[in-house]
């Protein structure tokens, strides 16, 4: 006898958990939408109608004006009084209670909608915002609207245009740890917030938020963030738009910081130095960074080697467009627990990393990844493979100029687990055999968008190592005929006939 797993087709009268919690929460549904409507509608008949002088009465002319008078003489006659409103008898501590366990649909809209009372108990249950209008917390309306925030996002705010269109694009582009908010400006149109009101902003929002524990700014000076950091002591993550090396002596003020993200220059926007200087005053003030991004940002050997030295709890690093002197990449290896490296648009690595016996290398590292870089220089290829030899993944995806020659070096790391290659427009299917059959450890591949690899080119070693893998992606272009995911499909079975039959059907 079959039976179905499905909480639609079970008997209503079982005594299942499933069934039960089924019912409970359609019933729950049911009671906030009661609640919500009822007590707007009672509030409606509260208010007293403004006295009418007193007309003679008269015979409806047509059905419809007969109809409207019954429904309000059922209204004036209505039972119900303000006893009757046992919303209004709840404290707000327990309204706030119920409201925090309604769905977000519920707490921003429906809820809100009640009434001015109701209306403020939502805006105490928000904790992140990002303001689009300066002067909302320059009137101090947004500390009456938000007096529990935890999360501020000022980066909209503080970029004012000249033109009825703003014409910014705001976006995620790096992942969830790297620079959330890219923008796009033109210095003719767009100008920032001057540096005194963006720092007696910042002023105002610690006073009023001691809870902060996030916050994105830009064009600020040391003595604003100074105010935040005496005034925001669980500040948590910092986002610094338009940073230099003095504005960095406000950033070691953050001692319990442990996310950071620098972005010293935007071309069209502004341009900051951020040098050694402020690096070295960076990695003494804040030692306890757990995940660091520098976007536009200059330096060299010397101010890595600090953050190294310093921040010994730094697991992940994030290179975004940078413009490091050249050396910088043998100072990685200071980083003792660094285990997650990114290099995300930047048009060079490194033009003399030096010789191979004073690179070093991250002996905890797991995880490289590369993203929309220029790839140009087989010896800045082969230096960052060296120092990064022990990583278990590998991500190439979306960068310029990666040959059979230079992917040739991604042999140095023996450890590999999982290579990702994703835009590799320049690899062949030989290149990419040259490395793989020398991972003895490999368990994941992922092959996407490659289009000089061919599957009739696939030769029976790589043939054997494919079904020897845990996970398997092969779309390396849109005529592939092998399925698009194969995890989970017993691959290490099956996979041996699929490529003996596509061997076939080639020859």
């Amino acid at each position: 006898m079959s039976s179905s797993c499905s909480v639609e087709n079970q008997n209503p009268n079982s005594s299942s958990p499933l069934n039960w919690s089924n019912l409970w929460l359609k019933k729950k549904k049911k009671a906030l939408d009661h609640v919500v409507f009822s007590t707007i509608r009672r509030r409606s008949l509260y208010k007293k109608p403004p006295p009418t002088p007193k007309s003679p009465q008269r015979q409806p002319d047509n059905v419809t004006e007969q109809i409207h008078n019954n429904e309000e003489a059922l209204v004036s006659h209505s039972p119900q009084s303000v006893d009757d409103d046992f919303i209004s008898l709840l404290s707000d501590e327990t309204l706030l209670q119920i409201l925090s366990r309604l769905p977000e649909e519920y707490q921003r809209k429906s809820t809100s909608l009640v009434s001015k009372s109701w209306l403020n108990l939502q805006g105490r249950l928000i904790r992140s915002v990002k303001v689009f209008d300066w002067s909302f917390l320059a009137s101090g309306r947004m500390f009456l609207r938000f007096p529990n925030l935890i999360d501020v996002d000022l980066l909209h705010a503080s970029v004012v245009s000249s033109t009825k269109s703003l014409g910014l694009s705001f976006g995620h582009e790096f992942g969830p740890f790297c620079v959330d908010s890219d923008v796009f400006l033109s210095e003719k149109n767009h100008t920032l917030l001057p540096v005194h009101e963006v720092d007696f902003g910042l002023k105002a929002l610690a006073s009023v938020y001691p809870n902060l524990q996030r916050l994105v700014v830009v064009n600020c000076s040391e003595i604003g963030l100074l105010n935040v950091a005496e005034g925001c002591q669980t500040m948590q993550e910092l986002v610094l738009h338009g940073c230099h090396d003095q504005v960095l002596r406000g950033i070691a003020a953050f001692r319990n910081l442990q996310i950071l993200k620098l972005i010293g220059s935007v071309d069209g926007l502004y341009c900051s130095l951020v040098s050694d200087i402020g690096l070295t005053i960076l990695a003494q003030g804040c030692k306890r960074l757990v995940k660091l991004e520098l976007r536009g940002c200059e330096g060299s050997y010397d101010g890595i080697r600090a953050i190294g030295q310093c921040c010994h709890m730094l697991e992940e690093l994030t290179f975004c467009d940078h413009r490091m002197d050249d050396g910088w990449l043998s100072a990685l290896s200071y980083c003792e627990n660094l285990k997650i490296l990114r290099l995300v648009s930047c048009k060079r690595i490194d033009q003399s990393p030096g010789l191979d016996e004073h690179l070093g290398h991250c002996r905890m590292l797991e995880r490289l990844h590369l993203e929309r870089c220029q790839l140009k220089e087989k010896q800045s290829l082969r230096a960052l493979f060296l120092v990064c030899q022990t990583v278990r993944e590998l991500v190439i995806k979306n960068c310029w100029g990666l040959k059979d020659g230079m992917f040739l070096n991604a042999n140095l790391c023996r450890r590999l687990k999982l290579v990702s290659l994703e835009g590799c427009l320049r690899l062949t299917t030989q290149g990419l055999e040259s490395v793989l059959v020398s991972l003895k450890e490999l368990e994941s591949l992922r092959v996407i968008s490659c289009n000089n690899i061919k599957e009739d080119e696939v030769s029976p070693v790589l043939s054997a190592l494919f079904t020897s893998l845990k996970n398997l992606k092969w779309t390396p272009n849109n005529t592939s005929l092998l399925s698009t995911s194969l995890s989970g499909s017993g691959m290490r079975k099956r996979g041996g006939k699929f490529f003996k039959k596509l061997q076939i059907l080639n020859t």
